[in-house]
């Protein structure tokens, strides 16, 4: 039985008040059976991480580094996130890969160092709109799922979530049918259970994204392999978010 798992990512959104204050109200939403992420800006990672401090909330940073340390102005890498008392990596969002050109290789680097530095990994993979009308959504998905756990031993693919996110669902207020959704969910465990072994494939988490809400979240993740919901915008407003976290209970 794979636990639930529902994850804010804020991208550059709230100022410092407005994180902590959303921050508590995620703490104090506890839900039994349910593992809540939060992803907010970098520089509101230190807010958050103490004011979910001895809870259940994971906290993480929405992007890392592929290097450890060095001359990399304005990067921040997996160590320090972990000093900072972050768990997780956001590795992937389409983005990273669409508005900032990271290619599958970089991905796959930024994952392995993340994982070798201690933190979990929500991995993110999705077709685009043009993808999805020339069929090649699973093999889109396929492509960035095997890349970006290539080298990735047993041990530290149980620190590893994915998030499906078709990209022409983030943000445009579209999203993918339950039967959609759930299709692709079961073909990528299918992937990993060729690329890794059933038992493995059987216990990660996939996640779907892309204009996830109150009124749909229910209905999304009754589909059996769609193990919680990595959301965006409703992430922003307690009163969106936390039905969203009861909704996999």
């Amino acid at each position: 039985m794979r636990t639930p798992y529902v994850a804010g990512n804020w991208k550059m959104n709230l100022d410092r008040r407005a994180a902590r204050d959303l921050a508590v109200a995620v703490r104090e939403h506890a839900v039994s059976g349910v593992d809540v992420g939060l992803f907010p800006a970098m520089v509101h990672l230190d807010e958050v991480t103490r004011a979910t401090a001895g809870s259940h909330v994971k906290v993480g940073g929405q992007n890392c580094s592929d290097e450890q340390e060095g001359a990399f102005t304005g990067e921040v890498s997996a160590r320090m996130l972990k000093d900072i008392g972050a768990t997780v990596a956001l590795i992937g969002h389409s983005e990273r890969r669409h508005v900032y050109g990271e290619s599958d290789e970089f991905i796959a680097r930024k994952v392995r160092k993340a994982l070798e530095d201690g933190l979990e990994v929500m991995l993110c993979v999705g077709e685009t709109i043009e993808e999805r009308r020339d069929g090649r959504t699973e093999a889109v998905c396929k492509a960035q799922l095997i890349s970006g756990l290539e080298g990735i031993d047993a041990a530290a693919l149980a620190r590893v979530s994915v998030a499906y996110e078709p990209v022409w669902a983030i943000g445009t207020g579209e999203t993918a049918s339950p039967e959609q959704a759930g299709a692709v969910h079961s073909y990528l465990r299918g992937v990993l259970s060729g690329a890794f072994g059933e038992d493995h494939a059987a216990a990660m988490r996939i996640l779907y994204g892309g204009s996830v809400k109150p009124t749909n979240a229910a209905e999304l993740m009754a589909v059996p392999d769609i193990d919680g919901a990595l959301v965006g915008g409703a992430s922003l407003r307690p009163e969106l978010f936390l039905p969203i976290i009861d909704a996999a209970s």
